[in-house]
């Protein structure tokens, strides 16, 4: 899967929010907010390719959590991107 393009992770008052930008995203009326690891997540895989299993590769490297956390932690994430149309499949 893959950030769509037009999405961009800002930092606003403290909080990390994904807006989208540009005529392609001109129906996109909603800024997602998002904690440190999802925004760490988010940079590390904007503008490539990415899996599941590649977020929580991610997580596992960066934080002190089992594999199963990661692994569970990333997949939320993703299905809330994917639900808020941020990535295509």
């Amino acid at each position: 899967m893959r950030i769509k393009d037009g999405f961009t992770m800002r930092s606003m008052v403290g909080q990390h929010v994904v807006i989208g930008e540009g005529i392609a995203q001109v129906n996109f009326n909603k800024m997602i907010t998002m904690n440190d690891s999802a925004a760490y997540l988010w940079e590390s895989v904007k503008d490539k390719d990415f899996t599941v299993e590649d977020l929580a590769n991610l997580l596992f490297d960066r934080y002190e959590v089992t594999p199963e956390t990661a692994a569970a932690d990333a997949a939320k994430i993703v299905n809330k991107w994917i639900e808020a149309g941020l990535v295509s499949e």
